[in-house]
């Protein structure tokens, strides 16, 4: 023992955990085992075992040696400078003055074993002010601070020499370890280091067993017998799987309407989210007509930091269109970290764009690398239909479907895929319902066009037999558009197009009302606010409806639930993925975990729930978000307003490879050829592009009227100057002379 003491004391210049022994000189951690363990930086000073150190001066040794200072001794501290020595820690407490009501809410949680600082002046006859370490029992109720540096400055410093005076500029550490969280510095006791052991990861493209160990909110090891810190936590997994973060790419929280907003705000919504294993939504913007985008897009940004519990990004749709809103999109995608504008083909005279404002969108759209969804649905004839059904006294959600036919929303998804084809644009189909949608996708994507395809949680786990309820509440719970298809083979169908390929990424498009909401449209269908819940429910209805059934593996569901989205947001391999660098967004997945669904027991805040009743197998059993663990044991820990914007860039690979191979492929050239020299026939000019309007073709009066008196027969045989029709001339007959020279 005295050996190993005076070896000890050789090292009094450096900390045991940087010193090799018998020297003081610093050397790096010896690197060894493990897949994917080289990982730059994780061997720094900073992956340090302060679980061993002593709470002492800078030579301070192990709790074994006996030179250590005895934090709880106030009477060994006998300035401001020792104090400042003997309460050296791993971590600096933050540099803003909490109030007292938030230090005692803190200590609440905190060992009273534990030391605590507490800003004690010790006021004597022509002595300096003292700072005391007291255990909790005994601090002041008032007196428990943990103050800043240039506060303590403030308060000691005519009595402190230069040198101490200047050390209190420093940051002041605190006596055990606390961490601030969230915007609104609330304090709270965790620990930002993780280590997952024992657990199956698995990606979209293969499936691996090894350990994962995250600091700071990124993983930055992964493999067997990892290196790693004291005072981590460690969370057994068990063999279970470990899935990224699932990423809901279709939300509508805190969305206006009407002059109300849906029931779940970005804090419910995003609870609901984090409780089902989603840790990054995508919300859509919805500006009113005529309204500014950016604008829109800001007030968005504002409710979402304030409330979101998880990660997210927005969506903007397009209302209007005209040469502001075209600049305004540059904008929010060149400098907002907006890639993704959704089109509306529905909502006559509301939202609806003609087919030469889409042409131009998808034109523009494809230049600047954006990614173009669309709402795809017949709004003329839906607005007909909708008509016609209140006309013969259909006034219930049935007459939703039945103004809605799935016919409706094939032919727009045609048109859609279309136009996007001519534009060479890259094309997301939001809310895909039916069969024949998403058979239309699939014959597109076999073709080589550049199309996604998105069913919604409702359209994979139930159909739309339920307009036909007896209960007006719940037929109307179901209410969405497109609708739910009445064919209840359709969920299986899609599910089964999920599973090969054909539809690429789901979302939930949660967007619930309240029942006395809903309520407005109790006399007339087309006023009944459209939405359903699936946030939650999202990834353990695929895993039921998909996986378990046999139609699709372990990958592809990590695929379509997280990483095609993470990808067609060009937010890949930051999300989606677990590697090295990668966000710290995980899901430790228990596939045998049956839950039943139930509005008395969901996160949403929503009445009722279209999935309710559904046993799904297959649960989240362990959260982490940002790299804390925000749900164990059925357990949810969500703060409001942690969640961070997680800008989009442009060009996705994902996307804009095929379309930049297609657009070398599809160079337009004219054919050579001679001019033209013939006899040309007199005609009526019209302006390029021009298409009569539809009233002028329809018009009756504006239509050639023949005259039934007259006629080119006559029994004497054919006359020298035959009646012609009005308005008819013959200019060149079939086969007539041509006068071309050359065709060179």
């Amino acid at each position: 023992m005295a050996e190993a003491r005076r070896a000890l004391s050789r090292e009094d210049e450096l900390p045991v955990y940087l010193a090799r022994s018998g020297t003081a000189e610093q050397v790096a951690r010896q690197k060894h085992g493990g897949l994917f363990c080289s990982v730059e930086g994780a061997y720094e000073s900073k992956t340090i075992d302060f679980d061993a150190l002593s709470v002492g001066q800078r030579g301070s040794r192990t709790p074994r040696g006996k030179k250590g200072v005895d934090t709880e001794t106030p009477s060994s501290v006998n300035s401001a400078h020792e104090f400042k020595k003997a309460t050296e820690l791993k971590h600096d407490v933050d540099k803003e003055l909490l109030s007292n009501d938030e230090c005692e809410n803190a200590l609440k949680d905190v060992a009273p074993a534990r030391p605590l600082l507490e800003d004690k002046r010790q006021h004597s006859e022509g002595g300096a002010p003292r700072l005391a370490l007291s255990s909790p029992a005994s601090a002041p109720p008032n007196t428990a601070r943990f103050p800043r540096s240039h506060q303590l400055h403030r308060e000691h410093g005519e009595t402190q020499g230069p040198q101490t005076h200047q050390r209190n500029n420093q940051n002041v550490s605190s006596a055990y370890t606390m961490s601030y969280q969230g915007k609104k510095n609330i304090p709270k006791i965790t620990s930002d280091r993780l280590l997952i052991k024992g657990g199956r990861i698995v990606n979209d493209d293969q499936s691996f067993c090894a350990d994962i160990y995250m600091e700071d909110g990124l993983i930055k090891q992964i493999g067997d017998n990892l290196i790693v810190p004291g005072g981590v936590k460690t969370i057994e997994a068990d063999g279970k799987m470990v899935i990224p973060g699932g990423i809901d790419i279709h939300t509508h929280f805190q969305m206006p309407y009407r002059g109300t907003t849906t029931v779940d705000d970005f804090c419910q919504g995003t609870k609901a989210a984090l409780a089902g294993g989603t840790t990054m939504i995508v919300d859509h913007v919805i500006p009113e007509p005529g309204s500014s985008l950016v604008e829109a897009f800001e007030r968005w940004r504002e409710w979402a930091d304030e409330k979101s519990c998880c990660d997210y990004s927005l969506h903007v749709d397009i209302t209007h269109w005209n040469d502001s809103v075209k600049q305004e999109v540059e904008i929010l995608l060149k400098e907002k970290g907006v890639n993704s504008f959704q089109v509306y083909m529905a909502y006559k005279d509301l939202y609806q764009m003609s087919n030469s404002e889409l042409y131009e969108i998808f034109t523009f759209l494809g230049e600047l690398g954006g990614i173009v969804q669309v709402h795809a649905e017949n709004g003329e004839i839906i607005a007909e239909e909708q008509a016609r059904m209140l006309e013969i006294g259909i006034t219930g959600p049935e007459g939703h479907v039945l103004s809605r036919p799935e016919e409706l929303e094939a032919e727009a998804v045609f048109r859609a895929v279309t136009i996007a084809s001519q534009t060479n644009c890259p094309l997301y189909v939001t809310r895909v319902m039916s069969k024949s949608a998403a058979d239309i996708i699939s014959q597109a994507r076999k073709k080589g066009n550049v199309v996604f395809g998105e069913p919604i949680t409702a359209s994979l786990g139930t159909d739309g037999t339920h307009y036909w309820s007896k209960n007006w509440a719940k037929a109307a719970s179901y209410v969405t558009s497109p609708p739910l298809s009445p064919d209840p083979t359709t969920p299986d169908y899609l599910n089964t197009m999920l599973a090969s390929g054909d539809l690429n990424v789901t979302g939930s498009a949660h967007c619930t009302f309240s029942v006395a909401q809903k309520a407005i449209g109790k006399d007339d269908f087309t006023q009944i606010p459209e939405g359903v819940n699936g946030v939650e429910e999202r990834m353990s209805l695929i895993w039921d409806k998909a996986v378990v059934s046999g139609k699709m593996d372990e990958n592809l569901f990590v695929a379509v639930t997280s990483t095609n989205a993470a990808k067609i947001l060009n937010l890949y391999p930051r999300k989606g993925r677990i590697a090295v660098g990668s966000d710290s967004d995980l899901v430790i997945w228990d596939p045998d975990l049956v839950k039943t669904v139930t509005a008395k027991t969901h996160n949403s805040a929503a009445e009722y729930n279209v999935f309710e009743g559904m046993e799904l197998r297959g649960a989240p059993m362990l959260v982490i978000c940002q790299g804390k663990i925000v749900l164990e044991d059925g357990k949810l820990q969500a703060t409001s307003g942690l969640g961070r914007f997680i800008p989009c860039s442009s060009f996705p690979d994902f996307a804009y490879k095929r379309i930049k191979a297609r657009k070398q492929l599809a160079v337009l050239r004219a054919v050579p050829r001679g001019m033209y020299d013939g006899p040309v026939s007199d005609f009526i000019p019209m302006s390029r592009g021009a298409t009569p309007s539809a009233s002028t073709r329809s018009s009756p009066t504006k239509a050639p009227i023949r005259n039934l008196h007259q006629s080119g027969f006559s029994l004497a045989g054919p006359e020298e100057a035959p009646i012609r029709p009005a308005g008819r001339r013959i200019v060149v007959p079939p086969g007539g002379r041509s006068n071309i020279t050359s065709l060179s």
